[in-house]
């Protein structure tokens, strides 16, 4: 595949990422992607074979690039809190300068056809059992609250769940703030 066509097919994909965001993956059509692309249908096929091609690359792409960051994390020479800390700045930058694709990835997932539905729930849960292992290491040392390592996970996602759907280029609020402010929030109430 040349450089043009690398380029003109993650545009498409980017576009498909904002049409599953504005109408959700079920209701978009390869017509509608055709139409936000400005190609006809059928020379859509030449970058993409189906909507679901390009799911299935919205998810493992940000799959990867969040368990390419823990494996970065758990090299580290640093505590628990650290590792931690690190591994929201990675949520909350990837939920600023990505929120299209990230939107996909945390909502549509679920639409993903055998066996990739499968290998994506099985990518998730090494992750979670990752950042798992971390906060209980955290929990065992005494830098955070004698809690339940799971409540402790599924709480820090909730918490930063919400910034892809929120956050647009161009708030009054710098990304950079946004990621210290929810930082400090979450790490101060990790603490004992």
């Amino acid at each position: 595949m040349s450089e043009a066509e690398k380029t003109k097919k993650q545009f498409v994909i980017e576009s498909a990422a904002r049409l599953f965001r504005d109408k959700g993956y079920s209701a978009t059509s390869m017509r509608d992607l055709a139409n936000a692309v400005d190609l006809k249908a059928s020379s859509l096929y030449n970058y993409i074979q189906s909507k679901s091609e390009i799911l299935r690359e919205i998810c493992f792409i940000n799959a990867h690039r969040f368990l390419d960051g823990m494996t970065h994390v758990e090299q580290l020479s640093a505590t628990a809190q650290e590792k931690v800390e690190a591994l929201l700045r990675l949520h909350i930058q990837v939920a600023t300068q990505d929120v299209t694709s990230v939107m996909a990835f945390n909502d549509e997932w679920r639409h993903l056809e055998e066996p990739f539905l499968s290998q994506f729930i099985a990518l998730r849960h090494d992750y979670e059992n990752r950042f798992r292992a971390i906060i209980q290491e955290g929990v065992d040392k005494g830098e955070f609250r004698a809690l339940d390592s799971t409540i402790l996970l599924f709480t820090l996602f909730s918490a930063v769940r919400w910034i892809h759907d929120w956050y647009k280029t161009g708030r009054s609020i710098s990304a950079t703030t946004v990621e210290d402010e929810v930082i400090r929030l979450l790490m101060e109430g990790l603490k004992l």
